[in-house]
């Protein structure tokens, strides 16, 4: 309970300490004007309540990552723990913030637009293809998920296939309609939903007849059953995604520059978001721990036949909160994975008209960008579910590892202090190149972890050179002060 307690500290603590320090880093301008308010064109970019885009950006990056992920990592030990706290206050909180910062300067601009004026065309065109394709995943994904759980709790003849349908048809209109019609309006409902699901287990945790056996006492060393494939770095860092750092989140950020109102919110909607992932991602973590009695029981109760990560929070939900409480708290974890997937189709419709030039004002222009990527998501629903996470899990981290390498390069060519992303940048580059050489087929390589992780240090090592290359040709600085 008390390392609990100490990580719920150190979470809100982080937002309050390091958010402003990269606030400050970064120096917003509550005087200059957003893109809301130069550009506005009724259907993106629309000036919305600052609650309101707050809220859509939290459900937007609160899918099923910050919970399954936590769930699957917690596999892995205390260093779980460690993970989502500090990944999220120094990993997570300064990539969707500052990644924010650049998309709101940049007229709201898509995030390959944005990191390819930093990095150079070639990269541009990759991140283009990567975005739209990890958008694309994320939203076959979060259709898949969530029909499962709401057939659970649905008659007979309403199945998972009668909710992939539906969930698709919502998709639809979610990605076509304006941003204040739709989502607007529905988040704040699944808002209330998955706010009521974290603090309703917080309570029994703190206030219950539980006990959460965080094993630190016992060291970090790995405690997943199949260790030996399954190492903490880099399987750790990629597992849990959502929960402490995400290249999906700054895919988002950009929707919701388009609808902030000052300059001065940012930090409570993209920093602040990232914070209050974080703390679901812990609470669930810790929840597992509680419900199932430690690592070992985790691990009994994961191996057992039909028992899932999705079991588990059913479970979990039912026994804790009763019936009513646990059916509420399962509509805010269904909800949270479907208010992501239409916001990923939506963010791919947007980044696919920054890459035309292709107006969005009039409907069938919104048609035409949007069927052939209603077509791409409907063919991926039809691989096995089991693949199609694994490589958007590894897609995910990759671009969060593009992502901060842009920061950095735009914050140094402003003599900003760009280690605030460097580091992270450095770290995420060990752990996406190792795991594609490390991770068992088909996903990966399936090379030994010595091997995956020497090369990994190695890539990490050129590109920090070719970073200080790039100082040095610009005649700036090695250091700069915050």
């Amino acid at each position: 309970m008390t390392s609990f307690l100490i990580s719920l500290a150190i979470l809100i603590g982080g937002y309050f300490i390091y958010g402003a320090l990269a606030e400050k880093i970064f120096g917003t301008d509550p005087r200059r004007a957003t893109p809301a308010m130069t550009r506005a064109d009724g259907v993106d970019y629309i000036p919305m309540p600052t609650w309101k885009v707050f809220m859509i950006q939290f459900l937007n990056i609160a899918g099923l990552g910050p919970i399954f992920g936590a769930i699957m990592g917690a596999m892995f030990g205390p260093a779980a723990f460690l993970w989502i706290v500090l990944g999220t206050i120094f990993a997570g909180g300064v990539h969707d913030f500052l990644s924010a910062m650049m998309s709101l300067r940049a007229g709201g601009m898509s995030l390959p637009e944005i990191i390819g004026e930093e990095l150079g065309q070639p990269v541009r065109q990759v991140m283009r293809v990567f975005s739209v394709l990890l958008l694309i995943l994320v939203g076959a994904v979060f259709v898949v998920t969530p029909s499962g759980l709401i057939a659970s709790m649905t008659p007979e003849w309403m199945n998972a296939t009668f909710w992939i349908a539906a969930i698709f048809i919502y998709y639809i209109a979610a990605t076509m309609l304006p941003i204040d019609k739709l989502i607007g309006n529905l988040y704040p409902l699944f808002g209330g939903a998955l706010l009521f699901m974290a603090v309703a287990l917080m309570c029994v945790l703190l206030f219950g007849d539980v006990t959460i056996p965080d094993g630190f006492s016992d060291g970090l060393y790995n405690r997943h059953p199949a260790a030996d494939t399954h190492t903490i770095l880099p399987m750790l860092f990629v597992t849990i995604a959502c929960g402490a750092l995400s290249g999906f989140h700054a895919t988002q950020s950009p929707m919701m520059a388009r609808c902030l109102k000052n300059e001065r919110m940012a930090r409570p909607v993209f920093y602040g978001a990232m914070v209050a992932e974080g703390i679901v991602a812990l609470i669930w973590a810790a929840a597992t721990i509680a419900f199932t009695g430690g690592y070992e029981g985790l691990a009994d109760y994961m191996a057992q036949d039909g028992h899932s990560a999705g079991s588990l929070v059913s479970d979990i939900s039912m026994e804790w909160l009763g019936t009513f409480g646990g059916i509420l708290a399962i509509i805010g974890v269904v909800a949270a994975p479907i208010t992501t997937g239409d916001t990923a189709l939506r963010s791919a419709r947007l980044m696919v008209a920054d890459m035309t030039r292709f107006s969005q004002r009039k409907l069938w222009r919104r048609a035409l960008l949007s069927l052939p990527i209603f077509a791409v998501t409907f063919a991926l629903m039809l691989m096995d579910f089991n693949v199609l996470w694994r490589y958007f899990a590894w897609c995910n981290q990759t671009l969060a590892m593009f992502t901060l390498w842009g920061i950095t390069v735009y914050l140094a060519r402003r003599g900003k202090a760009y280690w605030i992303s460097l580091i992270p940048a450095v770290f995420m580059t060990v752990v996406c190149v190792s795991y594609l050489l490390i991770a068992p087929r088909p996903e990966g390589i399936g090379l030994s972890q010595n091997i995956g992780l020497i090369t990994g240090s190695a890539v990490a090592v050129l590109l920090l050179g070719l970073f200080v290359r790039f100082r040095l040709r610009v005649g700036a600085p090695l250091s700069v002060e915050a």
